[in-house]
């Protein structure tokens, strides 16, 4: 009779062996947390030694070299909060990867920073602070740097918490907490900051019923026909219009009115001319890219993924061109004080100004934006292409819109209002709509219609398309910005004040 084979054992050694490598694998995934931590540091360090090295033979350069990291800071926080409501709906949508979005976020946040950021930028920010009721430099460097600090202080807090919140609110509220701190009530235009409170309601509202506008249209007109392909021919091309002479108007007042004025009537025609060459250009291009799609909507995707990219790009060069100011307004009239020793509603903006928030934004995108993203396309509410292409659009139309109207709004807002209201309505339509229901009869082969059955609310409540803890989340973000930001910032102040005595 043969021996059985001895069944083998484990080794000890083995065992420690496996167990080392698994602390080794733990170690790996947790100190990947830190590495953008420590790319951030660096940048800080190197704002630093980019600032010093411009002023270091002018007056005031310590505070300038340590107003430039609270700058940096501040950037960082702006891409890492505020410019993923450019992408997040594309890549929500799956029309372009993370890595896509990010390289295009990047270059166009970027280009916009430094072509359109503009030469000379407002330093109270919106004019909430009389400059005559803190005409004494220190004073108002101290209350810019609380102001700035804080802000930034505020939409690191809002992004970790996973809330996409207004950068301007924040450096508005800010700078409102350190003028009270430096002057009293009075020294705060209250009206306008009342103009900045009625945007909290106006620029989510606004942004929802304009991109549900344009998703009605989109299924009323081509997703629920019968052929969708013949309609998708007819209406895409209008859509592109739109959007094309949208975006330009939006450009010519947010970008190109940095470097020329241009007025409200100059913008329209320009977004009139470059909407009708669009709308001609787009239709032979839109009959091409059809041919041989099947009659689904699954082709209908495929036809507003190239717009959706460019509707991408276009608003990261616009947010680069107008909101880079929120990290560079105070921290050039921080320079401008410390050096002059003089204070002033509006200073030039030296070029390593301009380059710490061009190059902050674009590093805080890739470093801690991505979170944000999936937040803002993917969890609120699902997007596909057509949906992503309503919340773009509707983004550039409430601007001018507002703009038209004298309306202060925010972009983040619009943006995030929007993804809300094509989440919202989606629900309504999906219960009410006659179209769809036809529709869905005609291809199930039934015509008849059917009562709708009770639903109880639990059940309800599972068919939700909104996630509705992410709208408490967000709209309690929104609310509290410009009196957390606001509060913090006089409580800098004081702090500084007294540290500087």
């Amino acid at each position: 009779m043969a021996k059985s084979v001895p069944k083998l054992v484990k080794p000890t050694l083995d065992k420690d062996l496996d167990k080392i490598a698994s602390v080794e694998e733990a170690t790996q995934h947790v100190s990947r947390g830190f590495v953008p931590v420590g790319i951030g540091l660096i940048f800080l360090v190197l704002a630093t030694v980019l600032a010093g090295a411009s002023v270091m033979d002018r007056p005031g350069a310590a505070i300038i070299i340590a107003a430039a990291a609270i700058g940096a800071y501040m950037a960082m926080n702006i891409g890492a909060n505020d410019v993923t409501n450019n992408v997040g709906p594309a890549v929500g949508s799956r029309a372009m990867s993370m890595g896509v979005a990010l390289g295009i976020a990047v270059v166009f946040e970027s280009a916009g920073a430094m072509i359109a950021g503009g030469d000379v930028v407002s330093t109270i920010s919106r004019g909430i602070l009389d400059p005559s009721m803190v005409a004494r430099a220190d004073v108002f460097i101290w209350a810019m740097m609380a102001a700035l600090l804080s802000s930034a202080l505020w939409i690191n807090l809002a992004t970790w918490l996973g809330a996409p919140v207004s950068t301007t609110h924040a450096v508005v509220g800010g700078v409102m907490g350190a003028g009270i701190a430096a002057a009293g009530l009075s020294a705060v235009n209250w009206p306008v900051m009342a103009g900045i409170a009625a945007s909290w309601v106006v620029s989510p509202v606004l942004g929802g019923i304009i991109a549900a506008l344009f998703l009605a249209f989109i299924k009323e007109f081509i997703i629920y026909r019968e052929d969708k392909i013949s309609s998708a021919r007819r209406w895409v091309p209008i859509l592109i219009g739109i959007m094309t002479g949208a975006f330009a108007a939006y450009l010519a007042l947010k970008g190109l009115n940095k470097i020329i004025a241009i007025s409200m009537g100059q913008a329209l025609l320009i977004g009139v001319i470059f909407g009708v060459a669009a709308w001609f250009g787009s239709v032979p291009l839109i009959r091409r890219q059809s041919e041989g799609l099947e009659n689904r909507n699954q082709s209908l995707r495929k036809l507003f993924r190239y717009p959706l990219i460019f509707s991408a790009a276009l608003l990261s060069f616009a947010h680069g061109a107008n909101d880079v100011a929120n990290a560079i307004g105070p921290l050039s009239a921080i320079v401008h004080a410390a050096q002059s020793r003089e204070v002033s509603s509006a200073v030039a903006i030296p070029f390593w100004v301009m380059l710490i928030g061009a190059v902050g934004i674009s590093l805080g995108l890739l470093l801690f934006g991505p979170r944000l993203i999936r937040l803002v396309g993917e969890q609120i509410t699902k997007l596909n292409p057509m949906r992503a292409y309503c919340v773009s659009l509707s983004a550039a139309v409430t601007v001018i819109m507002a703009s038209a109207l004298g309306l202060p709004v925010s972009s983040t807002h619009i943006a995030v209002g929007a993804v809300f209201g094509v989440g919202f309505f989606r629900e309504w339509y999906t219960r009410n709509s006659k179209r769809r229901i036809a529709y869905m009869q005609m291809k199930s082969g039934r015509y008849e219609i059917e009562p709708k059955p009770e639903r109880n609310p639990e059940e309800l409540r599972r068919r939700y398309l909104v996630r509705r803890s992410h709208f408490m989340t967000i709209v309690a973000a929104w609310i509290i910005t410009v009196p957390a930001s606001a509060t913090l910032a006089g409580m800098l102040f004081l702090v500084m004040s007294f540290l500087a005595l």
